[in-house]
């Protein structure tokens, strides 16, 4: 399995996102909203004179014993500067524990592992077009991770409106 760094700077961007999605339109300038797409958003961001375009969501249900959690987000990118397209992540709301990684389920027909880094996951390089397949494909994705203090949560994330938002980035960014 692959591992790509590719995502590891976009972690700025991301932020940018969280930010976008709990802040008023007026402070979060640096990302624009393409649509709202039922449960997902399609959003675009120049960085570096280059556009780069996302979808996110919230997930709808979040398990775990935790007792402080900060925002969490599934997210899907297009970097057509970096040749870049179906970059599949997840904000943890929490740092990963060391090594560790995420399993991700689409209707509870497929599984995929994913890296983690800090606060974030992301797709081994050859299962990001087939994640975002059966994402297309699904209407329920269930997320299970561990954090840097062993506590495992499962968020579950509906996946309606998605191919519509990806559909949207995909013409925003081709």
């Amino acid at each position: 399995m692959m591992v790509s760094t590719r995502g590891l700077p976009a972690l700025a961007v991301l932020a940018g996102i969280a930010m976008a999605m709990v802040m008023p339109p007026a402070q979060a300038q640096e990302v624009k909203t393409i649509g709202k797409f039922r449960d997902w958003t399609a959003y675009t961001h120049d960085e570096g004179g280059n556009t780069v375009c996302y979808v996110a969501t919230r997930p709808t249900e979040e398990e775990g014993n935790y007792t402080r959690r900060d925002e969490v987000f599934a997210i899907v990118s297009h970097r057509p500067a970096e040749g870049a397209r179906n970059v599949v992540s997840f904000i943890a709301g929490y740092e990963f524990k060391d090594g560790s990684e995420v399993s991700v389920s689409v209707d509870g027909r497929r599984d995929f592992t994913l890296f983690t880094h800090g606060d974030a996951a992301w797709a081994y390089d050859e299962d990001d077009a087939k994640l975002v397949d059966a994402m297309k494909a699904g209407s329920q994705m269930v997320v299970k991770g561990t954090s840097s203090r062993g506590t495992l949560t499962t968020d579950s994330y509906s996946l309606m409106g998605f191919t519509n938002a990806h559909s949207a980035i995909s013409s925003a960014c081709p």
